[in-house]
């Protein structure tokens, strides 16, 4: 389905066709090459929303909704050969299904729509790292936490600090990056949890990546995607990056029509993207890689 035809359904796709620049004046003859198609669907800040907003609803009339984006995620599997399906975290808290269900059905639905990443938000440890793990328990996919360090806590050896998918030939790493927790969130409900430099820690493992030969670094943020202060956003960090080229951020609930291109530290090009909250969004990204001309990594453009 194209673009067009995802925003005429009661869900919004926010992306576009991502090439390397050597490939924008060749893509009328990509079928003719030995190309690798990837396709990256995310979503953030879902918030328990697990049905539609109500058809009289002031903003978001009968949109979002599990069963909904479950179509579509199909749909897309159906067409494309290599796709990723991740979320950029507060999976929980929002809805009276929380509240019951305490994060249970929020992590047995990811695992029905085929989730392969999520990161955690703030929210996600609402009902504390005891909660969370009783959650965690029925998904059957991994949460990085890059700079959080678990390892005195319950979470320890629970969350992955990076991961690496194989689709085709294609090798994605993917790590996850969160917000601070002092003063967000409950001292009790982290616990011993400790906060380590997200800039620091994003370009350690960017480069650790990089070296294990990946296509592909993605970055999935609960920064923020910019602030009027200081504060480190999604932004300021794709301008300090190094080696990520995908940065698919949550937490500030922002709604991107397409993907932000920000020049990183050494020069190239960082896509930052965010799909607003509640699942009214799903986001999608096509990137085209062709060996001989990628060699560099240096993704990217957005057509």
């Amino acid at each position: 389905m194209k673009r067009k035809e995802f925003l005429q359904t009661t869900f919004a796709v926010s992306g576009g066709l991502i090439l390397a620049p050597q490939l924008l004046a060749q893509s009328q003859s990509l079928k003719a090459k030995k190309v690798s198609k990837l396709t990256i669907l995310h979503t953030n800040d879902t918030h328990s929303n697990i049905e539609p907003f109500p058809a009289n609803h002031a903003k978001y009339p009968g949109k979002g909704g599990v069963e909904r984006r479950f179509e579509i995620i199909e749909a897309i599997r159906q067409k494309e050969e290599n796709v990723i399906l991740l979320d950029a975290g507060d999976i929980f808290q929002g809805t009276p299904y929380f509240n019951k269900y305490k994060g249970v059905l929020e992590m047995k639905l990811m695992s029905k729509l085929g989730y392969d990443v999520a990161t955690m938000g703030n929210h996600d440890f609402d009902i504390g790292l005891d909660g969370f793990l009783a959650a965690k328990a029925h998904a059957n996919f991994p949460f990085v936490c890059s700079n959080y360090d678990f390892s005195e806590t319950i979470l320890k050896g629970k969350t992955e600090s990076h991961v690496i998918i194989e689709k085709g030939a294609l090798k994605i790493g993917v790590f996850g990056i969160g917000v601070e927790l002092k003063g967000l969130v409950p001292d009790s409900k982290y616990g011993a949890t400790r906060y380590l430099d997200p800039v620091i820690i994003a370009n350690q493992k960017a480069l650790e990546l990089k070296k294990m030969k990946c296509d592909l670094v993605i970055c999935l943020s609960h920064l923020g995607y910019e602030y009027s202060s200081d504060k480190i956003s999604d932004v300021q960090l794709a301008q300090q990056s190094e080696n990520i080229h995908v940065i698919i951020g949550g937490h500030t609930h922002t709604f991107l029509e397409e993907p932000t291109r920000i020049t990183n530290a050494n020069g190239h090009t960082v896509l930052v993207n965010q799909v607003g909250w509640a699942g009214v969004n799903l986001g999608r990204m096509d990137f085209i890689f062709d060996k001989q001309l990628f060699k560099n990594n240096d993704v990217i453009v957005v057509e």
